[in-house]
C-alpha cells in the first residue's frame, strides 16, 4: 500500500517554476484551488502523448492547470479555457502572458461550462480537462464525448474529493455527481480510463477510435 509520504513524493517529483508558483499565489489571492502540481504533471504528460493542438477546458482559474496544458501542447496549439469568473481570467491572462504566451495561443471565454459547452466544435479536441462545478460532472462527461476527437483523452479533476469519493457513507450532491461520473467511464466501453491518485485525484479517459 502506497504512504501518504510516497503519495507526497509522487505529487512533488517535478518542481514547479517561478511563472507557477505565482499563479498560485494569485489562486491563494482570490480564493481558488488549482490543480496540484503532480496533477498539473499528469496533464502536460497527457497533452504530450496526445500531441495535443486543441485543448478544451472548463474552470480556467488563476491559469495553474492552463499554464502546464500548454507546455504540453504542440508549439501550435490553442488552449480554450472557460470561466464563469471574468477576474479569474483576467488572472490567467497574466499567467499565460508572463510565461510568453502569445495571444493567439489560448481563448478565454466567460460563461458557464455548460452554457459554453455547446457551442464547441464537435470531435474538435484532443484533450477536454474538467475542473468546473462538481454538481455538472455527469453532464460535462455528456459534452465531452461529443468534443473530444477519437483518441483523445477527457480528464476530471477532483475525481476523489477529498477521500470523500471512496467512503459510501458520504452523499452529499458533490460527492456523488463524482462518484456517479467515475462509474459511468469505468463501465462505458467508448473509453479506456485511469483513476490517477495525484492530488485531489485525476480520472483520465481516453475516447477509442
Amino acid at each position: 500500500m502506497t504512504t501518504a509520504a510516497s503519495l507526497a513524493y509522487a505529487e512533488d517529483f517535478l518542481s514547479e517554476d517561478d511563472h507557477l508558483v505565482a499563479a498560485r499565489r494569485r489562486s491563494d489571492d482570490v480564493g481558488v484551488i488549482p490543480v496540484g502540481p503532480g496533477g498539473g504533471a499528469a496533464l502536460s504528460f497527457l497533452a504530450s502523448v496526445v500531441q495535443a493542438k486543441s485543448v478544451a477546458e472548463i474552470g480556467t482559474g488563476t491559469g495553474v492547470s492552463g499554464l502546464w496544458l500548454l507546455r504540453g501542447m504542440q508549439p501550435d496549439g490553442v488552449l480554450t479555457s472557460v470561466d464563469l469568473e471574468a477576474e479569474h481570467q483576467r488572472l490567467a491572462r497574466e499567467t499565460f502572458t508572463e510565461a510568453g504566451y502569445a495571444p493567439q495561443r489560448f481563448r478565454l471565454i466567460a460563461g458557464a461550462g455548460l452554457d459554453v459547452m455547446p457551442r464547441l466544435t464537435d470531435a474538435g479536441y484532443d484533450v477536454v480537462f474538467l475542473d468546473g462545478d462538481k454538481v455538472e460532472y455527469g453532464e460535462y462527461l455528456d459534452q465531452a464525448m461529443r468534443l473530444v476527437r477519437p483518441g483523445g483523452i477527457i480528464v476530471f479533476d477532483n475525481a476523489l474529493w477529498h477521500d470523500r469519493v471512496a467512503d459510501p457513507a458520504q452523499r452529499d450532491p458533490e460527492t456523488s455527481a463524482i462518484r456517479d461520473v467515475v462509474q459511468r467511464v469505468r463501465n462505458d466501453e467508448r473509453l479506456r480510463s485511469v483513476l490517477l491518485p495525484l492530488g485531489d485525484g485525476l480520472l483520465a479517459a481516453q475516447l477509442l477510435a
